[in-house]
């Protein structure tokens, strides 16, 4: 079986496709590397390209015969979205539609779609399961709410299969060391916590200490990159038994505080991280914890890493074997002496 890893050279998506491979599954890789990496791609064959291009999709499952799509490829930081909604309707909507409707020419009928927790806004119960109002607070939980409704549509006047996955707090790294998270610029806090203990920056911004919270700041459900790779895999395997659509929340049920994280991160690394308060960034729920048990009974699906700890061992690991690398690099690279020219 052939499946098509739209945003297949970042960080969810790669690993994802290593998940696939491990299945016996080939994972093609369609990325534009506006945030992917070529050195994430290692399980299949890649094609640099992008989601919007009608013509390059239809070639695509056509020659290499796919069988479904994993869509990874959006954009996703929720602070950009309330600056830029135009290129997240773009990107996540406009793009979304047009790899829609290029399946449907070819006659692809089954995707797993990439959602995210950020549909429901602000919650009003605790732990969140799939059946709780969506209500978006920014641009970016609008444009994945906007295609779960077309996922819908689809399915109802096409026959189109879907799995839409909304995740919580994706972390952590591969835990064979060979994928981690390298954003630019990053905004995910587990590897600001870690780039801040490596000295790699100044200190980590607490934004908001004041919330109704057992610490007073944030609490969020962490799932590890590897589980989510996992549900990704199972989530297709789910659409090839013809299974009805559905959307799936992806976390561990349990939630963890900002500063939580930061003591975690300092217990692992045995260093100190420099943290300086700030305020409250609009629009962040104080507690988003999921409810996983749909997701456990649909596809068996079960978080292996479950702890924080565990969590942010991996991530860890992989960095420090990261700054190892970029060291050996520079140690390697030739040094030009002066000619006096």
């Amino acid at each position: 079986m052939r499946v098509l890893v739209t945003g297949g050279a970042g960080y969810i998506g790669s690993q994802t496709a290593k998940a696939l491979a491990s299945e016996g599954i080939e994972p093609l890789v369609l990325d534009n590397l506006t945030a992917g990496h070529p050195w994430a791609v290692r399980w299949g064959p890649f094609i640099r390209g992008d989601v919007g291009d009608f013509d390059l999709l239809r070639r695509i499952l056509c020659e290499h015969r796919v069988e479904g799509v994993i869509h990874c490829a959006a954009c996703a930081y929720v602070g950009e979205s309330l600056l830029e909604p135009r290129k997240y309707f773009h990107n996540n909507v406009a793009n979304t539609l047009v790899l829609l409707d290029a399946m449907l020419e070819a006659g692809v009928g089954q995707i797993v779609f990439s959602s995210t927790c950020a549909t429901y806004g602000i919650p009003d119960d605790l732990p969140i399961d799939e059946n709780h109002p969506q209500r978006p607070v920014n641009p970016y939980g609008d444009s994945k709410l906007f295609v779960e409704r077309v996922l819908r549509a689809y399915g109802d006047a096409y026959g189109l299969g879907w799995v839409a996955l909304r995740y919580f707090n994706a972390a952590g790294a591969d835990p064979d060391g060979e994928l981690g998270e390298e954003h630019e610029p990053e905004t995910h806090l587990i590897p600001l916590v870690i780039e801040a203990a490596l000295s790699e920056r100044q200190h980590v911004d607490v934004f908001g200490t004041d919330y109704p919270t057992p610490d007073g700041t944030t609490v969020r459900d962490y799932i590890h990159v590897a589980d989510l790779a996992d549900a990704h895999a199972r989530a297709l395997n789910y659409l090839r038994h013809g299974d009805a659509s559905l959307a799936l929340n992806l976390g561990t049920g349990r939630g963890y505080s900002v500063r939580e994280v930061i003591a975690t991160v300092e217990r692992v690394s045995r260093r100190p991280v420099p943290v300086r308060d700030a305020p409250r960034r609009a629009g962040d729920p104080p507690v988003l914890v999921a409810d996983p048990t749909r997701a456990a009974q649909v596809l068996g699906w079960q978080p292996q890493h479950t702890t924080l700890e565990s969590i942010v061992r991996s991530a860890w690991a992989w960095h420090v074997g990261r700054v190892r690398q970029q060291r050996r690099a520079s140690d390697e690279a030739p040094v030009l002496a002066a000619t006096g020219d």
